[in-house]
């Protein structure tokens, strides 16, 4: 152990050194957090920890009329993961505590003065305002995003699921038998399923991000022609769609193409169709209207943001092009289109990921049906990942199979984002385009 006789006690008793150095407010409170994670350990924590590594042994059971409650599965995980977060957390302040030390026994060494209990805590509103600011959003990222995603990981190596309910029934580690059952394509697995609906995720996340992209360009192009009038009124009527809630918008247009909707019932009337349109039954056509029901919505979207940026080209550039003899494409090909795909390659990437994960188009419009024989653990035909997981989760209760496919579904995103953002000219090359 470094450091004097102070600084090597407070190795075990944290703030030691600071309080015999006159520095009270850094001493207390170290000292004030070494109670209370000891405090936190021996009252709580440490219960959890040490049953951790089985997830309870003891079952609840009936005596007579009345319940006696063994252990908690749920409890002991996710408070079991608390602890060892908190643990970790006592461990960085500990070192923090005995870097304090050796500085201060640094600096009077070198016959310099320790700061004072005062300037140590207006430091908290000056040079060090920015931990004094970021303390609290740190400790709720921690708390509310940090933990579910450890909890949920930890939640794929368990057999969590329906006939595993805590507290009536203890649930346990089970390693990798989840993410086999996943990839299996044996009777018993669910390979054939997974790839099916990653398949179609990797579709509609291709096509909901480019043809709303540009079909979106093309309609601001459009409307900023010279010779287009009305230009505020066209942008008004496409952001309406934008202004009215996807909750109300998609389950109207669920209800107008379903067989007994507004629109089969007209082209029956009219006796243009002799039965109904298969819009939400057949799983080829269902995915069809999906994405055309998403360019709708997109549309829009895609247009406001297009419109800003075509505004940005140099009018030089068009005007050189049309000197040389460039028409309309050409000048699209050569100018906008490669000026377009540098500045919103980052944005389109987003788009890209996030419809990986659109939970609301699919669920609102279909619920992921058809369902089809051919699909395992109640996934429909227009199921993505997302959706499936949602469904596996509030209709099945398979809690452990959801969070295999939570990890696989993060796996696919980051895949995906990291091959593509680092070929993105505009990351490559911030100064490439002129």
């Amino acid at each position: 152990m470094k450091g004097d006789a102070k600084t090597k006690i407070s190795y075990l008793i944290l703030g030691f050194g600071q309080m015999v150095r006159g520095q009270w407010v850094k001493g207390i409170a170290f000292l004030t957090t070494e109670i209370l994670f000891i405090l936190y350990m021996v009252k709580f924590g440490g219960t959890y920890l040490s049953k951790i590594t089985t997830l309870g042994t003891v079952e609840t059971y009936k005596e007579g009329r009345k319940t006696v409650y063994g252990d908690n599965s749920f409890h002991i995980l996710l408070f079991g993961i608390l602890t060892i977060i908190v643990i970790i957390a006592f461990i960085c302040i500990w070192y923090l505590n005995i870097r304090d030390n050796l500085k201060a026994e640094a600096l009077l060494k070198q016959g310099k003065k320790l700061p004072s209990n005062t300037k140590v805590l207006r430091s908290l509103l000056d040079e060090n305002f920015d931990k004094t600011l970021m303390t609290l959003p740190v400790a709720g990222v921690f708390l509310f995003t940090v933990i579910p995603i450890i909890f949920m990981i930890c939640i794929a190596f368990t057999n969590y699921d329906a006939k595993h309910q805590a507290p009536a029934n203890l649930f346990t580690w089970v390693g990798l038998d989840n993410f086999k059952e996943l990839l299996s394509f044996g009777t018993q697995g669910m390979g054939m399923t997974f790839f099916k609906v990653l398949a179609w995720t990797v579709t509609w996340a291709f096509f909901a991000t480019f043809i709303d992209y540009f079909l979106g360009l093309a309609v601001a192009m459009l409307i900023n022609k010279k010779e287009i009038k009305l230009k505020k009124l066209w942008r008004t009527i496409l952001v309406l769609t934008i202004a009215v809630p996807q909750f109300v918008s998609l389950l109207y247009v669920m209800k107008m193409f379903a067989n007994d909707g507004l629109i089969n019932g007209y082209l029956m009337k009219w006796g243009w169709i002799s039965s109904p349109i298969p819009f939400w039954v057949d799983p080829m056509l269902s995915r069809v209207m999906i994405i055309v029901v998403n360019i709708w919505i997109g549309i829009p979207y895609l247009m406001l943001i297009t419109t800003g940026l075509l505004m940005n080209i140099p009018s030089d550039l068009y005007e050189s092009a049309r000197v040389d003899g460039a028409n309309s494409w050409q000048a699209f090909i050569h100018i906008t289109l490669p000026y377009m795909l540098f500045v919103t390659g980052p944005f389109l990437l987003t788009q890209f990921t996030g419809n990986l994960n659109n939970f609301n188009v699919i669920y609102l419009l279909t619920q992921g049906r058809p369902q089809s024989i051919n699909l395992a653990n109640n996934a429909g035909s227009t199921d993505l990942l997302v959706t499936w997981l949602y469904k596996m989760t509030i209709n099945d209760s398979n809690y452990r199979m959801a969070a295999v496919i939570g990890i696989m579904v993060f796996i696919v995103t980051a895949v995906v984002t990291m091959v593509v953002y680092n070929r993105l000219p505009s990351v490559r090359d911030e100064e490439g385009f002129q």
